[in-house]
């Protein structure tokens, strides 16, 4: 059975930091590129950070550069996203997605694989 699962979430003060992980069970994720999302009550679904296979292209949204790093290990199966200086608007769930021929970094496409989030919360 083929699964994405998220973990690393939870509360935390503005200026705070978290490192999400998203990991596998069932595929590699060294085939595939892995990208971050997030979704806030009464929001739309918003592409965070992105990383190809080889984790030499990577993307990030402007509302997040310079606060968040996308990385990954695939001896463990892992890709991580770093979140530093944490602010409410950060506040959401977040998911990965999993995909192998493209980038995912846009809201409107079905990528191969999605988690279920962990959930993020900023909040004093």
């Amino acid at each position: 059975h083929l699964q994405l699962v998220e973990s690393g979430g939870g509360l935390v003060q503005p200026g705070g930091s978290l490192r999400l992980s998203c990991t596998a069970s069932g595929i590699s994720l060294e085939h595939y590129a892995i990208g971050w999302f997030r979704q806030a009550p009464e929001k739309g679904r918003e592409a965070v950070s992105a990383i190809d296979r080889s984790g030499g292209t990577r993307y990030s949204a402007d509302s997040v550069k310079g606060r968040f790093t996308i990385s990954r290990d695939n001896a463990k199966n892992t890709v991580y996203l770093q979140m530093n200086s944490l602010k409410a608007e950060d506040t959401g769930n977040y998911y990965c997605a999993a995909d192998r021929l493209h980038l995912p970094r846009q809201v409107t496409v079905q990528y191969d694989y999605w988690g279920q989030g962990t959930q993020v919360t900023v909040s004093s």
